[in-house]
């Protein structure tokens, strides 16, 4: 059984269908890792699918019926596999879509994974997405400055705001440690689906969080940092910019013990 999948609404998606995506730039998605034929945090990925098509379409479709393509695809595949979700209207981008186009789901898989083992180490950018709080596709200044990154010796990127506040990474959040608390950037960003995850369990594990601003300036009075995304909770990262940090190995088992709280759920 491959963990290839392309469907389209619940189906297989023709070459036809999917030649039109091939080139389209106004949609978004979600990406999970699907276990056992499950995942995590499911109403998290139903809400961040539905609140993003209100924000660029005006409309979403019924957390039933995306539920019922998800597990067609599932289906199709191996228990185990990654799974990227997105919606898109027909009419594509430089158009202006009428009231009665309804978003496509287009549902694709692939082998699961896992992310980097880690430390990393991040340059700093400074850059600020369009519309942070929407996961949305044809963003190629995160590919341009990941590359960039590693030219310079560098694992990723860790963005800055014109403020100077760490935001989040190229297709990570951030998370810090002062040695007794979980301490989450304030600034613009894409809140992640893990990022719920991890705390909503951590708060049921008591566990000491909070949010605020973190600029390079205040990295050195931290205990440590990690990214994380749908790959994993928690990947160390040892250096941001010129500024070095603990790995606080502590701090990634804590991360890890919270995501695994999480009970797997099916579509």
């Amino acid at each position: 059984m491959s963990s290839y999948v392309a469907q389209r609404n619940g189906h297989a998606a023709s070459a036809e269908e999917l030649a039109p995506l091939a080139f389209a730039g106004y949609a978004h998605f979600t990406a999970m890792q699907v276990r056992g034929g499950q995942v995590r945090g499911l109403d998290l990925h139903l809400e961040r699918l539905r609140s993003a098509s209100l924000e660029l379409f005006g409309r979403a479709l019924p957390d039933d019926r995306v539920r019922a393509c998800l597990r067609a695809a599932l289906q199709a595949g191996p228990a185990d596999l990654s799974l990227t979700a997105t919606m898109h209207l027909p009419p594509g981008e430089f158009t202006v879509a009428g009231a009665d186009s309804e978003p496509d789901l287009l549902v694709r898989t692939g082998p699961a994974a896992s992310g980097p083992q880690g430390p990393l180490a991040l340059a700093v950018v400074e850059y600020e997405r369009v519309l942070p709080a929407v996961k949305h596709v044809g963003e190629v200044a995160k590919t341009y400055f990941l590359r960039q990154a590693v030219r310079q010796g560098f694992d990723d990127a860790a963005f800055v705001d014109r403020r100077g506040r760490l935001s989040e990474g190229s297709i990570w959040n951030l998370a810090f440690w002062d040695g007794t608390a979980v301490v989450w950037p304030e600034a613009e960003m894409l809140s992640g689906v893990t990022m719920g995850i991890v705390r909503r369990q951590l708060d049921r594990l008591g566990v000491p969080q909070r949010v605020q601003e973190v600029t390079v300036a205040d990295l050195p009075a931290l205990a440590g940092a990690v990214v994380m995304n749908s790959w994993t909770p928690g990947v160390a990262v040892h250096r941001i910019g010129s500024v070095s940090l603990p790995e606080a190995s502590s701090f990634v088992q804590v991360l890890h013990r919270a995501y695994q709280a999480e009970p797997l759920t099916s579509p």
